[in-house]
């Protein structure tokens, strides 16, 4: 690791710091009944129940790349930390919960994070009533999306500043909606070409991962981002295209105990991920390849894994799908180290930060 990364990513470690005992103290303000709170009603433990697994999955890790780049997005135009950033912080953060609650659901996964899914926590409290277990989680996602959103409108911003900015957490989060939609028409398509998959990843991830902290720090920091939203956007696609494909390749090479979940979760699911349209376009030519590829995708055993990480590593996927994802990787540097305009501390850590995205082991 070169000395600009380790100084990008101890950056990155401090925000994450400093954000871990901010976010615990927002949930401990939400639980309590004298401050006002989340307004929990008097009766019924379900609704505390709901913020508490919320607040569970919520602080049990994460990389929180999220807080990292608005708190640089914000250092790109201010010398000092700008009001705001705390809670459009707490903000991405709980509408990355949102989005986990609702993927653990549709890709009925039994962990995340190293510990039981939200929907898996249900499952065990209601054994016997799936119907209820599937409905609360269902609503405990639901409740972080508004919590997301509750947190911009009810910090100490300006009114203006504080509409301007959950209009962008709320933009960041119906396209996280549209997103998933056309996650899962993908898989009624029977190979998606590689434009199909960019969408996705646009859509599902990179808008309220990426480029959703970008504008948020700018707005926080007292700057419209509207006059550089081409830039903001060049640089989040090409860095969010580059992290999905690595994601998809740690979902078949990577090490479980450190991703904290099974590994070929979309690939047992049957999803059509850049590596399921990888090994599709390398076995084109080879029916009994292919054949196995069919078999395998989709298929819940996890031997199927095994099955297709032989393929994947046949075709020599283990070192081409890397490659790709650094050649996004790449752009997205080089798209940040040409923003002169801006102060050189944070456009030297947008710089180094691809180089880590596209190496990280989790």
């Amino acid at each position: 690791m070169n000395d600009a990364l380790a100084a990008a990513l101890r950056r990155a470690a401090d925000h994450q710091e400093r954000f871990e005992a901010r976010f615990a103290a927002h949930f401990d303000a939400l639980a309590d009944p004298e401050g006002g709170g989340a307004r929990l009603p008097p009766h019924g433990r379900f609704p505390a129940r709901a913020l508490e697994l919320v607040r569970e999955l919520s602080l049990r890790g994460g990389k929180r790349l999220r807080v990292a780049l608005l708190h640089e997005a914000a250092a790109l135009v201010a010398d000092r930390p700008a009001p705001g950033l705390d809670a459009a912080a707490i903000s991405v953060e709980l509408l990355h919960t949102h989005g986990l609650i609702h993927d653990d659901i549709i890709d009925d996964a039994p962990l995340r994070r190293g510990g039981p899914s939200t929907y898996y926590a249900y499952r065990a409290e209601f054994p016997d009533h799936p119907d209820t277990a599937l409905a609360l989680a269902v609503l405990a996602g639901d409740l972080a999306a508004f919590l997301a959103v509750r947190a911009l409108l009810t910090g100490d911003l300006p009114p203006d500043r504080a509409l301007a900015m959950a209009t962008v957490a709320t933009d960041a989060a119906a396209a996280a909606v549209n997103g998933q939609l056309i996650d899962l028409e993908r898989d009624f398509h029977p190979a998606p070409d590689t434009a199909f998959l960019h969408t996705v990843t646009e859509y599902k991830s990179t808008h309220y991962s990426i480029l959703a902290p970008l504008r948020l720090g700018l707005l926080a920091a007292g700057t419209d981002p509207a006059p550089h939203d081409a830039d903001l956007r060049a640089y989040a696609t090409a860095l969010g295209t580059a992290n999905q494909i690595h994601d998809d390749w740690l979902d078949l090479f990577g090490n479980p105990d450190t991703l904290g979940k099974p590994l070929g979760t979309d690939l047992r699911s049957g999803r059509h991920s850049y590596l399921v349209h990888a090994l599709l376009a390398a076995t084109a030519d080879d029916p009994a390849a292919r054949t196995t590829l069919r078999a395998a995708l989709g298929t819940p055993d996890p031997a199927a894994v095994a099955t297709l990480r032989t393929l994947a590593r046949t075709h020599h996927l283990d070192r081409t799908l890397p490659a790709e994802a650094a050649r996004h990787a790449h752009r997205a540097a080089a798209l940040a180290a040409g923003w002169h305009h801006w102060h050189p501390g944070a456009v030297a850590f947008f710089t180094h930060l691809p180089a880590w995205s596209v190496t990280r082991d989790h």
